[in-house]
């Protein structure tokens, strides 16, 4: 007997669908990075690695592994830029590269929902700082561990291998998205929860596209 996510139906977030059709929509998250790009969906997260490719040939190949991956898509959500990490090498072209795939989103007509690092972090463990009582120099990396964990013990999804900390943050992205949709994955304490506001989500909400 399958055990109900909640003992009475949540309350609905501002925008909130209820898909056509019996099944949940498609969300796919993606956490764009130039060496490693996580993205993922409802039971599965992969790294996209270009290894030796650079500049353009990167670019276009992170372009079209993604977009193949999302092209069915309903909605996909998407890491906005760590403000605070602007100064770092490579920050130009990786902002070249969001670009470039919210642009492929738009092309396509695909809705897309833009998170900040601080709100995946809330939805994953609570809190947008909940390495704070670390060494300052050793947060991000706990960090990264701690919503890795979370996607374990939520989830059931073992995140491993190179790039687990990019599928990791691009599982809680997909989670975010489907409970936004109506569809949460598992339940989701308030405190978690409260991430979803700060979203800009899109003025239609996700449903299943014709199969």
């Amino acid at each position: 007997m399958q055990t109900a996510l909640f003992e009475s139906e949540p309350p609905p977030l501002p925008g909130r669908a209820i898909p056509k059709g019996g099944r949940s929509p498609l969300v796919i998250g993606v956490d764009p990075a130039l060496t490693c790009t996580g993205i993922a969906g409802d039971g599965w997260a992969d790294a996209l690695r270009p290894k030796k490719l650079r500049g353009h040939e990167r670019i276009r190949w992170l372009r079209e592994e993604v977009r193949d991956r999302t092209r069915r898509a309903d909605l996909v959500v998407i890491e906005g830029a760590a403000y605070g990490q602007g100064a770092q090498a490579g920050h130009h072209e990786l902002a070249g590269l969001w670009w470039i795939l919210t642009q492929d989103l738009y092309d396509q007509g695909i809705p897309y929902a833009v998170v900040n690092p601080h709100s995946r972090t809330i939805y994953a463990t609570g809190s947008a700082n909940p390495a704070k009582d670390y060494p300052k120099e050793k947060r991000r990396r706990i960090t990264k561990g701690m919503v890795r964990d979370a996607v374990a013990q939520r989830y059931g999804i073992e995140c491993g291998g190179p790039g687990v900390y990019d599928q990791a943050d691009a599982y809680i992205l997909a989670a975010m998205g489907l409970h936004w949709a109506g569809w949460p994955l598992a339940p989701v304490p308030d405190a978690h929860s409260r991430a979803l506001e700060a979203v800009p989500w899109p003025e239609q909400p996700a449903e299943p596209a014709a199969a």
